[in-house]
């Protein structure tokens, strides 16, 4: 042992036994370590899978903390008013008197008051303008040829299935997904590189082809992203701010697609789909001389079935009411004849041609079969009751084709003669007393507005700059100075908007849209020099009362309704109607403000700029189809609901949240209980998901809003109808929709509101009268020979 020999060492079994192992021991514990391996990775699928369900639960979570937050602050505001008020009754907060503090003072504490009032006031949104010229009618270029990107069929049909997964994206056209595919172009990242940044401005809409990723929020890991998911898709629809970061955990491959070609994309394929539909109508020959915004609403109303090789459209004999136009495919004709047992062979019908016309007319019993001769079959339809609803009935349209009628459209000037005769008495009165006060501002400098005012208060401050109240040195004359820095016009590439809201203002004069009187601009600002409405913002008004009663919402409701009647008339869709944009002036009457996203449009054309509050919007300014003057009757509705309750409709913990509830609609939503039966009919009415079937957009126009049942009996609303110089239009439309049953104490009521509602007050200018009966009601107009005499 002492010579330095090493015993040798004697070979174990992986168990520690020592030994030699044979062939098929050994293959007996490979067997072993296999079934180990299997049982482990079991194991860590289930722990996975927990992880993953862990991790749902955690984003459930915070989703849920954010609204337990947003409901907290909303308490917070409520808890601040009610110390407020506690103050003002206990008096133990010592107030200054204004006349003892130095205006200095007075101004700053007025900007800070009135930037803590709008704390939680709804912002507006907008894509650049889709013109991007100041000249309105020349459309933007763009090929499609060019913005094209090739792919082989699996990254497509793996692109397809990934947008058509998005909540928002999977409510398109399939030709408008097929062309964003095709746009769609590679973008690469390194690992630790941001896709998005949180507070940057986001213009792409990605899809995640390889690597991973993670969403955070600030400091704050939010979850990861799922290959083969979109993500980012609010920055397609306007120009926003990030509000989380995307970070590449390994190198990652994504596809994008920016803002500008999905909205051409949009537009371009609408545009394409309404002019093939315009030319399938104007080769029906009771259709062809319709004009163009009968057409239009004819285009929007139209439908699309589908059948398939052998399927009836039409069946001999059956009576129909449904007008049809072969879109896509080819149909055959069989009539019963003499002599044959079967319907015979007459044609075929292809691409483009139509059948079914008469049923149009009236009650129409099929005189032939038509087949579908192959798959995949279309067929755009309108039923008889949505064609008289959007152009008229055939009498109508007869009328209308012989000469009788100029024109069915609801904005004609002959339908409203009487109106514009009634109301230039007041438009003439406005317009002198805009021509004096345009004449003293004319003589200001255009570049240094303040040489000739001095500010008195500052009245709200936002994003866009401030607006002040400031008065004529030297006179007891007001104004409102709406001050709009051009950075921020510039970085939010609003200039158009800008432009257009002046032009627009300059040439509105009505008692409820705020007048503008003259423009001004120096290095930093634009300046718009406007009505002094000091009646204060209906929104303030709305968030300290917490919700309106009926009768204060009619009133609301009636003038805006006037004042949409106004724009309309005058081709102006307004597309940002909401509390805050509605302020009261010295007699209490709302006025319209801000008309940044107002844009004249022609009769029966549509625009296509995403605009509008994110609450506010329409179903179709989300889904980027075109829209026209129904936006503005879809936010009314949502402008009662608001009024009545507090807050509107749809409102989610973020903007897409918004969008999905609004694009899942109204129809199935269940009311609160303080909205009656009459508003909810109103604010369903108004907000059909299909434009066409709006109130307000049917063949009578806005009129069917004034006669509704909600609004139209109220004595507040028919002080309106006066203001606006529209009584006979009130007296007509009251003897058309009461009830020939009506009895003398409704009778009553109304010659009450029209002897103390309306002025006359004097016994001779108005008259009741009842025999057993018949009723009838008489009203001498101020300044008319004329008695307007109802009898029922």
């Amino acid at each position: 042992m002492g010579n330095g020999s090493v015993k040798p060492k004697h070979s174990k079994n992986p168990d520690g036994h020592p030994g030699n192992l044979t062939a098929s021991a050994l293959r007996s514990r490979v067997t072993e370590l296999e079934r180990e391996l299997r049982r482990k990775d079991a194991e860590i699928q289930e722990r996975e899978y927990h992880l993953k369900e862990l991790r749902e639960q955690l984003s459930k979570q915070t989703v849920a903390i954010a609204e337990l937050t947003e409901e907290l602050q909303n308490k917070c505001i409520q808890l601040n008013k009610l110390q407020d008020v506690v103050h003002l009754q206990g008096g133990s907060l010592p107030r200054a008197s204004p006349d003892k503090v130095p205006l200095e003072v007075q101004r700053k504490t007025s900007g800070l008051v009135s930037l803590h009032s709008r704390r939680g006031a709804k912002a507006g949104v907008s894509a650049e303008p889709t013109t991007r010229t100041y000249d309105l009618n020349k459309p933007p270029e763009f090929s499609f040829e060019k913005a094209r990107v090739r792919k082989d069929s699996s990254e497509k049909k793996l692109i397809t299935d990934a947008l058509n997964k998005n909540q928002f994206l999977k409510r398109l056209d399939p030709q408008q997904i097929k062309d964003m595919v095709e746009c769609m172009y590679g973008r690469n990242y390194q690992q630790g590189s941001y896709i998005i940044k949180q507070g940057e401005p986001g213009n792409h809409i990605f899809v995640l082809a390889e690597g991973r990723l993670e969403v955070s929020q600030g400091e704050k890991l939010l979850s990861s992203i799922p290959m083969w998911t979109t993500f980012g898709e609010l920055a397609i629809l306007y120009n926003c701010t990030r509000t989380a970061s995307v970070k590449a955990i390994t190198n990652v491959k994504t596809w994008a697609l920016d803002r500008e070609v999905f909205q051409n994309i949009m537009r371009r394929t609408a545009q394409a789909r309404d002019e093939q539909y315009r030319n399938f109508l104007r080769s029906v020959s009771l259709l062809k001389n319709l004009p163009e915004d009968k057409l239009t609403k004819i285009i929007d109303c139209l439908e699309v079935e589908y059948y398939d090789k052998g399927d009836y459209i039409i069946r001999e004999g059956e009576e129909g009411s449904t007008f049809f136009i072969l879109a896509k495919g080819k149909v055959k004709v069989t009539q019963s004849t003499e002599g044959h047992d079967q319907p015979q062979l007459i044609k075929t019908l292809q691409k483009g041609e139509y059948f079914g016309e008469k049923a149009l007319i009236s009650e129409d019993v099929r005189s032939a079969n038509i087949i579908a001769e192959e798959n995949d079959v279309a067929c755009l339809v309108i039923d008889r009751e949505t064609f008289n609803q959007t152009v008229g009935t055939f009498e109508e349209l007869q009328k209308y084709l012989e000469g009788y009628v100029a024109n069915l459209n609801r904005d004609d000037e002959k339908r409203h003669a009487k109106r514009s005769m009634s109301s230039w008495k007041l438009s003439k009165a406005l317009s002198l007393e805009m021509i004096q006060l345009k004449e003293k501002v004319a003589r200001f400098s255009s570049s240094s507005p303040f040489q000739n005012l001095e500010i008195i208060a500052t009245l709200g401050v936002g994003g866009f700059g401030r607006v002040e109240l400031v008065k004529v040195k030297n006179e007891n004359v007001a104004f409102a100075m709406k001050c709009i820095r051009k950075k921020h016009i510039v970085d939010t590439k609003q200039q158009e908007h800008v432009y257009s809201e002046k032009k627009i203002l300059e040439e509105l004069c009505s008692p409820f849209i705020v007048k503008l009187y003259r423009t001004f601009k120096d290095n930093k600002y634009v300046y718009m020099l406007l009505e002094a409405c000091l009646g204060g913002e209906l929104w303030s008004i709305l968030r300290d009362r917490g919700s309106f009663d009926e009768p204060t919402s009619k009133f609301c409701v009636a003038c805006v309704t006037e004042a949409f009647d106004y724009l309309h008339r005058l081709g102006i869709i307004y597309r940002d109607l909401k509390p805050e944009n509605l302020i009261l002036d010295a007699e209490g009457y709302l006025k319209l403000v801000d008309f940044g996203f107002a844009k004249k449009i022609g009769s029966g054309q549509k625009t296509w700029t995403f605009c509008g509050t994110p609450e506010y919007v329409a179903p179709e300014v989300i889904l980027n189809k075109g829209h026209d003057f129904s936006v503005d009757f879809w936010s009314l509705g949502i402008l009662v609901y608001e009024l009545l309750t507090g807050n509107p409709p749809f409102s989610g913990i973020d903007q897409m949240m918004t969008y999905n509830l609004i694009l899942k609609g109204i129809e199935k939503m269940d009311f609160p209980r303080k909205i009656t039966r009459r508003p909810e009919d109103l604010i369903r009415r108004l907000c059909r998901q299909n434009p066409t079937e709006r109130l307000g957009n049917l063949k009578n126009g806005i009129n069917d809003i004034k006669k509704h049942r909600y609004i139209f009996l109220c004595p507040e609303n028919i002080e309106i109808f006066l203001k606006c110089g529209h009584l006979e239009t009130f007296l007509s439309m009251l003897q058309r929709a009461l009830p020939r049953h009506s009895v003398y104490p409704f009778w009553c009521f109304i010659f009450h509101l029209c002897c103390t509602s309306y002025s006359y007050k004097d016994q001779s200018q108005c008259g009741f009268a009842s025999a057993g009966n018949s009723h009838q009601v008489w009203i001498k107009l101020q300044n008319k020979s004329q008695n307007y005499i109802f009898r029922l």
